[in-house]
């Protein structure tokens, strides 16, 4: 954790954002079917269910292929950003987003990339000890994306917060060229900024299953800018500053949680043992 801003009010009318929280109905008239985050009008990754009991996840979708990093800001954050309010870009991503609550986060990361069903896969690791595999499938959720894992530590005796960073499309889709520029830039000692959209979902099986019954608290950082930095980061073993705008409104966590989440995200990182 570098700096946590003041959380604030953010965004433009929905029907104008390019990125939107919705809801799937039921086609019948019935309650909520998916939770979505959808980019440019298109559903680009569903996300955990709103009841709080199935088990935490980041989907991504088959219309999900739009990044939303801003050539304005370019030049801004492949510098390192000191502070949330720096240079404007809170404001100019704000424009991205609907209107709601956000609390700004900047952070410093080391990222590793995690492809699903490997080493350090979470859907397949310390979900599966809480939640089990899913009953019709007979195998763990799976995200359909790689991703990163960034940060994890205790809640306390009986939760544990997990971070990821999901970028919008596969780091197989990024520039060759543009990732090796990057890793140059850190190798003499640049620190860039990437930013993102973020979610925090408090997440527990309602029946224990599993080997490990606790509450997962899931940090997930949906990247604007800096699907390039990140995956510069990851190969040559660097950090790299970002910046969470995590949206009040639309977690799975009350006011409290929220709360503690910038003096959790100081302590050190800690995995989790089996039945701590």
């Amino acid at each position: 954790m570098i700096k946590t801003g003041d959380p604030r009010s953010l965004g433009i009318p929905a029907s104008e954002a390019r990125l939107n929280f919705d809801t799937e109905l039921q086609e019948l008239g019935g309650g909520p079917r998916r939770r979505l985050l959808v980019v440019n009008d298109e559903p680009a990754f569903e996300l955990s269910f709103y009841c709080g009991t199935c088990p935490l996840l980041f989907r991504r979708l088959e219309t999900a292929r739009e990044k939303l990093s801003l050539e304005s800001m370019q030049k801004r954050l492949t510098g390192t950003l000191d502070d949330p309010d720096d240079g404007g870009v809170i404001d100019a991503f704000g424009t991205l987003l609907p209107k709601g609550e956000y609390l700004p986060l900047l952070l410093e990361v080391e990222p590793r990339l995690v492809t699903p069903g490997r080493e350090g896969d979470y859907f397949s690791g310390e979900q599966v000890t809480t939640w089990g595999i899913d009953q019709f499938w007979g195998l763990p959720e799976y995200p359909h994306t790689p991703y990163y894992r960034t940060f994890e530590t205790a809640v306390d005796s009986d939760a544990h917060l997990y971070e990821f960073v999901v970028p919008m499309v596969p780091p197989s889709w990024n520039e060759r060229k543009r990732v090796e520029e990057y890793i140059a830039l850190m190798d003499q000692g640049t620190v860039p900024t990437a930013v993102a959209i973020s979610t925090l979902d408090v997440c527990q099986p309602a029946i224990d299953r599993g080997e490990d019954y606790f509450v997962h608290w899931g940090l997930t950082h949906f990247l604007l800018d800096g699907h390039h930095k990140l995956e510069a980061a990851a190969t040559a073993g660097r950090p790299v500053r970002l910046l969470s705008l995590l949206t009040l409104g639309e977690s799975l966590a009350g006011a409290e949680e929220t709360a503690r989440l910038p003096a959790l995200r100081t302590q050190s990182r800690t995995a989790r043992r089996i039945g701590r």
